[in-house]
């Protein structure tokens, strides 16, 4: 890959990681219930499930599903039903102050490969991204040259750029969103989090398979 062609993508790949959506909100929601030592866990596994969808379509797996209807739908309502149930999760989670999470067992119940787990599923089984991919991708590959080293660079830029995103994203919800200590706020911040997982859920679920 040619370094002006690399350059447009790094720029790319900022604007892509920048804009809000499900795993963004999964990382705000980790950096509030389990800080950000814990809770940045779930970005390693939000960029495993990137890594996830661009083996697909460096497979063309990713373009069999696409064009597929019974499997884009597959792959679209596990992720719509994932998203929900991650969403109903977090309205239902207590309303814990931070500073008590290594003290009173509640955020510490949850392993750091359980957020690595959390993470991969929200990216990678989503056909909304896939599709993107199979959108943008294309335009930065030079066809004529090998194609794994090019998604090996793709890759990896799209892995930096989340892990700087994304910690950002963790940072400010453990940092400003873990000043608030009544129950009452905590609670409205679990349901403001949880409503949020339902609504992506929602969008995904009126992402139709282009024709």
């Amino acid at each position: 890959m040619e370094f002006s062609v690399w350059l447009a993508f790094f720029a790319a790949a900022w604007a892509i990681s920048l804009s809000p959506g499900a795993g963004a909100i999964a990382a705000m929601s980790a950096g509030l219930n389990h800080g950000f030592k814990r809770g940045y866990f779930m970005t390693f596994g939000l960029v495993l499930g990137i890594l996830t969808q661009i083996v697909l379509v460096g497979a063309g797996l990713g373009a069999l599903i696409a064009a597929s209807s019974l499997g884009f739908a597959i792959v679209k309502w596990a992720g719509v039903a994932y998203l929900i149930y991650l969403g109903v999760q977090q309205w239902r989670a207590p309303a814990r102050p931070l500073v008590a999470e290594a003290g009173e067992g509640g955020a510490s119940r949850v392993t750091r490969r359980q957020l690595v787990l959390r993470g991969w599923g929200i990216n990678a089984v989503n056909p909304k991204g896939t599709v993107f991919l199979l959108a943008v991708v294309p335009q930065f590959l030079d066809l004529q040259a090998p194609l794994a080293p090019q998604y090996a660079v793709i890759g990896a830029t799209l892995m930096f750029t989340d892990l700087v995103v994304m910690a950002g994203y963790t940072a400010l919800a453990a940092r400003v969103l873990s000043a608030l200590r009544s129950e009452s706020h905590l609670r409205l911040m679990n349901k403001t989090f949880g409503s949020l997982f339902i609504a992506a859920g929602a969008l995904l679920a009126s992402f139709k398979r282009a024709l």
